[in-house]
């Protein structure tokens, strides 16, 4: 296939390579050009212009926020020049009200429209064993199915309502934010009765807590060790953001992502914000001063 790709962070630039080495066309773009070097010299085209890479069979887009994309596609005019046959499958972690909006614009212009969130770090992504949990047409995602297939190991299908994708990944979101707060306030209590947090992680991810979370992230707390980055504080912070706002639409109430955000925001006025998430730890330290 004919591929374009828009936005080429460290999750974006990992998808991308792998869908080079299934042999498809690629057409990359990001609002720093530099960041597409490397994907040139595996054999991808470099364009200027968004528009440029909607000239393709099937667009992927991995922007940063709602902000980027509504800049990208709304402000410019953009998806208002496309027309179908057309699939634009859709990576970022946006607002559900917004994947709805997206959701009516492409349909008045006769593109398809898939949200495909996924799940992993950028090394899960280099491996091509992300989760991705999509949803949109069901004859679209059958297209991109062999795509998916070279990015991750398994597709989740959600439904036909795009934003569907985007509730449940909010959600998976806020569990794995949650779960890191928890991680925190327990290190910092056996760390104050003289144990050691790298203990407590080794002891909860090998027994009722294993996995990539626990085990992962549970490590960089053990460790203190949060840069470099592989899930920024303030895209956690922009994804619990992103849940309370969800959880508003149907009156839900999330106490505990509450609690998860006034942790987060301590972490952004610290000007810790570019540091991984696993310096909620850090966030624990202070509230709790000796």
């Amino acid at each position: 296939m004919k591929i374009g790709f828009l936005g080429l962070g460290n999750m974006g630039q990992a998808v991308a390579a792998n869908l080079l080495k299934g042999g498809h066309e690629l057409l990359v773009w990001n609002r720093s050009p530099g960041a597409s070097q490397a994907l040139v010299e595996q054999g991808a085209t470099a364009v200027s212009e968004p528009a440029q890479a909607f000239a393709a069979d099937v667009v992927f887009s991995m922007l940063a926020d709602d902000k980027a994309l509504r800049a990208v596609l709304l402000d410019s005019g953009l998806l208002k020049q496309l027309k179908g046959p057309l699939i634009h499958v859709n990576m970022a972690t946006i607002a559900v009200a917004f994947a709805d909006e997206l959701a009516g614009l492409h349909a008045a212009q006769g593109v398809d429209y898939i949200a495909a969130p996924v799940m992993g770090r950028p090394n899960v992504a280099a491996a091509g064993k992300l989760n991705i949990i999509a949803a949109g047409s069901g004859q679209a995602i059958d297209t991109v199915q062999p795509l998916f297939d070279l990015i991750g190991t398994k597709t989740w299908h959600i439904g036909e309502t795009p934003s569907s994708a985007n509730v449940m990944k909010l959600a998976m979101n806020f569990m794995l934010v949650s779960a890191i707060e928890a991680m925190s306030e327990a290190a910092v209590l056996v760390t104050r009765h003289g144990l050691k947090s790298a203990d407590l992680v080794e002891l909860a991810s090998s027994t009722v807590f294993p996995g990539p979370v626990y085990a992962g992230y549970g490590a960089l707390i053990g460790e203190r060790q949060y840069e470099p980055a592989a899930f920024k504080a303030v895209l956690g912070l922009k994804d619990v953001d992103l849940a309370l706002a969800a959880a508003g639409q149907v009156s839900v109430h999330m106490p505990l992502a509450d609690l998860v955000r006034a942790h987060l925001q301590d972490a952004m006025e610290h000007g810790q914000g570019e540091m991984d998430l696993a310096v909620l730890a850090e966030v624990a330290e202070r509230r709790n001063p000796r």
